[in-house]
Formats: structure tokens, C-alpha cells, sequence
């Protein structure tokens, strides 16, 4: 069956947080925790609960297998049992205008000036581009199979850091789900066959700047944020067949940040961290449930929750970091809803990594580091520079009592999971890594713009 709907979509950010498998039984929650299946790792917050991947690595040292990746993008991997799936957008050999585009893979780090008019950027390419989906062999790292989405020219530009490839696919473990914003969200099983397709318009993103979110899957549901300069909505789709379950109107610039799904004394939402309110959904109707002014402009990084509560984090034009009680109604600002608040060398791109007790996070795009005491706020590391490396947009991912932290100029870092910083390595790779990790079994995964490498001891 293949449905295609068009309908106007033009910020569509995937919520593919917290979904679980075959009613949340007990089968469903080992292969989702054994899994990398959705941005951000199996429980939404960049941990994974049975990894133990290598704590040291080279270019000559326990690489399992490295692939050179057609085309570009900067989304994470996700993996489900033997494949790994992964997007891409391949230029084609028509002719292009890209004025200020770099060649992919290379960066010119711009960021948008004081009176937000935005730095280097690519002009419109009047070329089309290939959005593909390819599946990997997670054994050998060789292609089993190669699906391209769509062909057509991008009726927008984007930001030079990343391209036309930025959200993650996200799986059940019968299906994955390839989303690539205003090009359409696509459902395969995973032997590639398409079973639907949607198409919900075309984004007018802030500056051109591009598009970022990703999808979020939970149950049956599939729901997607769709913010930008034009109509913004939150809208949640039948996983199997594509079709609307609820939509639900929206007043944002455009949001970077994919949602979260949480569940509270019983009852689940959907949380949306952007630029003037986070916002709490209810998951099966959509109603709005509470909001909460506090995040600074351009929201980037995606909300993590445990505790009872859920933190969002910004850090452009200014710094802020929220702990929000959940199960709270209304307006929350200003309330004792806020458990703890911080605004100081909080994110920009990364998205924080909640460890247990401990909340990693980066300071804007630089590579210094905070960890904080989830329930209570107080700092035990304050924003201490990560010697060895520079530059970070990829988020934190933790396992095994360690944490793992990448740098943009390839070198990466492992630290203990602890109350200190306690540095067990750094280890060089040469390629450039704006995507995040993603960890499973023994195996770490890290996209660069060039390769995927698996890495594993040998």
C-alpha cells in the first residue's frame, strides 16, 4: 500500500522519544534497550543501558569496519539487531548554484550576526538532490540495500554546518521511518520495501538555515513538530498507514529541537523544548497540557526527563537550563512547577546526556563541560575545558560507567561517569564529526562527514 497526502509542512520535526515495542512488554524493552532504534539511544536520553563499547581507538586501532558514505548529512545512526540504517543526501551530476555552499564535508562554522540576518549560507541549488536511505550490514559494514526516497531540487538553502540530511530514522524493529523534512516522511519495512509515503509541504526555515528535527515514535504513533517562519503545528500519524490521528496549531519561529514523549503517574505527552515556550501534549488527543517561557532563541537541543521531571536546555543569545516538574497544568513560569533553573554556558547544538543522578552537558558549541546533580541542580564540573578537543556539536552519549564526547576536528573523548572529571582517554580520528554517537553492545558507532566507522575491539 502506498498513500501519498500533500499537505503544507513546513517545519516537521520527528518527536521520536521514549516509543516502545509490542505494548512496553518485557521481550519489547530488552531488544529496545539492546537497540540504538531512535535519535538520542533506547530510553530518549543519549545513554545505552547494555553497552560497553572500547574506551580507546585509532585510525589502526579497533576499527571494525569503515564506510565511506555517499553524499552528506549529519544525522546519527540508528541500529536495530544486524542493520544500520542511515540518511544521506547525494547531489546529483546536474548542474547546481551554490554560491557559498562548501563541499561536503567541509565547514565554514557561520552563525548568524548580532541583527540575525545570519552568516554564509548555500543559495537555492537548482539542482536535485537524491534522499536515501541506506541500510548496512552492522557485521561487515556493506550495503544490503539502498532506497532513494525522492529526486528534486530543495526549494531552500541551508546553513553551511550541515546539509539536506540532519534527522535521524527512527525504528520499531519491523519498520523504519526516513524523514526528511519537506521532502516527506517515508515508512519501509526492513528489507526496503515502501509501504507508505507522506508529504506535508515545504519548510521556510529561519534564515535558510535548514532543517534539523527528527521524528519521534511511540507505540503506534508517529508525531512530528513542524515549526518554521510560516503555519507551525504539531501533528501525530497511524505508524502503519500514515493517516492523521491529531494535529494541533503552534506559534514558534523555527525549532531545531526534536520532541520528547514522557510518562507521568500514568499518562503520557508529548514536550516540545522551542524558542518562546516548551509545551506539554497530551499524547492521544494532542491537547495542549502546560507551557513554559524560558529558553533563549534558536532552541537546538532536545529535552531529556527523568526524576519526574524534564530539563531543556538553549544557548544561543544567552543561556538557559530549566527542571520542570511534570505533572503540572497550565502556565508554569514563574512557579514552583521550575524545580531548578541555571543560566550559565549551557548548549547550543548538543543535546544534554542525563547518566543516572548526573546531567552532562557542553557550553554553546565549545568543548567545555558541565555535570550537574539532576534532582538538586548544584554543579559538581562547571563549564572545565576538555583539553584535546575543539568544537562540539555532537551530543554526549554515556555507557558502562563512561561517557563519550566528540569533537567537530575528529578528536573524541571518555571520561568516568562521576561527580569528576576523570579523563580515561582521547582518541583521533581523521574525519570531521558533527552527528552523534550512537553505542550498542560493544560496538560505538560515529558518522563522520566522510565515513561511518564501527568501532569495536578487536
Amino acid at each position: 500500500m502506498k498513500l501519498l497526502l500533500k499537505v503544507p509542512f513546513r517545519a516537521i520535526v520527528f518527536v521520536l522519544a521514549g516509543f516502545n515495542l509490542s505494548g512496553g512488554s518485557a521481550v519489547a524493552s530488552e531488544a529496545l534497550q539492546r537497540n540504538w532504534p531512535q535519535w538520542r539511544g533506547p530510553l530518549a536520553n543519549g545513554v545505552a543501558p547494555s553497552g560497553d563499547p572500547p574506551v580507546q581507538w585509532s585510525e589502526a586501532n579497533n576499527i571494525k569496519w569503515k564506510f565511506r558514505i555517499p553524499g552528506f548529512g549529519t544525522s546519527t545512526p540508528i541500529i536495530w539487531e544486524n542493520q544500520v540504517f542511515i540518511q544521506t543526501a547525494l547531489a546529483t551530476d546536474k548542474p547546481t548554484e551554490t554560491k557559498t555552499e562548501p563541499p561536503a564535508g567541509e565547514s565554514q562554522g557561520a552563525q548568524p550576526d548580532r541583527r540575525g540576518r545570519g552568516g554564509p549560507r548555500s543559495e537555492k541549488p537548482s539542482g536535485p538532490y537524491q534522499f536515501t536511505l541506506l541500510c548496512l550490514d552492522r557485521q561487515a559494514g556493506k550495503v544490503l540495500w539502498q532506497k532513494v526516497a525522492r529526486e528534486e531540487v530543495p526549494h531552500e538553502g541551508h546553513h553551511p554546518d550541515h546539509g539536506f540530511s540532519s534527522a535521524s530514522p527512527v525504528t520499531d524493529g519491523t519498520h523504519v521511518f526516513a524523514f526528511f523534512g519537506s521532502r516527506g516522511l517515508y515508512c519501509y519495512d526492513l528489507k526496503g520495501t515502501l509501504q507508505w509515503e507522506r508529504d506535508l509541504g515545504d519548510m521556510q526555515t529561519k534564515n535558510s538555515f535548514g532543517e534539523g528535527s527528527s521524528p519521534v515514535l511511540h507505540g503506534n504513533t508517529i508525531a512530528i513538530i513542524w515549526d518554521h517562519e510560516g503555519d507551525d503545528f504539531i501533528v501525530a500519524l497511524d505508524k502503519n498507514t500514515g493517516k492523521e490521528l491529531w494535529r494541533q496549531t503552534r506559534d514558534e519561529s523555527t525549532t531545531w529541537s526534536t520532541p520528547l514523549v514522557v510518562e507521568h503517574d500514568g499518562k503520557k505527552q508529548i514536550v516540545v523544548s522551542a524558542t518562546e515556550k516548551i509545551r506539554g501534549y497530551d499524547f492521544d488527543a494532542g491537547k495542549l497540557l502546560w507551557e513554559c517561557a524560558g529558553m533563549t532563541a534558536n532552541s537546538i537541543p532536545s529535552p531529556v526527563s527523568g526524576h519526574g521531571m524534564l530539563y531543556a536546555m538553549s544557548g544561543f543569545r544567552g543561556n538557559a537550563a530549566l527542571a520542570i516538574r511534570l505533572g503540572e497544568t497550565g502556565d508554569l513560569a514563574g512557579t514552583d512547577a521550575i524545580a531548578w533553573s541555571h543560566n550559565r554556558n549551557t548548549p547550543y547544538v548538543p543535546s544534554p546526556l542525563l547518566y543516572d543522578d548526573l546531567l552532562y552537558f557542553f557550553g554553546g558549541n565549545n568543548a567545555m563541560l558541565s555535570c550537574y546533580d539532576a534532582k538538586s541542580g548544584r554543579a559538581h564540573i562547571d563549564a572545565e575545558r576538555l583539553t584535546g578537543i575543539f568544537g562540539v556539536y555532537a551530543s554526549p552519549v554515556g555507557a558502562s560507567g563512561r561517557v563519550y564526547l566528540t569533537g567537530r576536528d575528529g578528536n573524541a573523548m571518555v571520561i568516568r561517569k562521576s561527580d569528576k572529571l576523570e579523563v580515561l582517554a582521547t582518541n583521533k580520528l581523521d574525519d570531521k564529526f558533527d552527528a552523534s554517537p550512537a553505542i550498542v553492545g560493544k560496538e560505538l558507532f560515529l558518522r563522520g562527514h566522510q565515513y561511518l566507522y564501527c568501532i569495536a575491539e578487536k
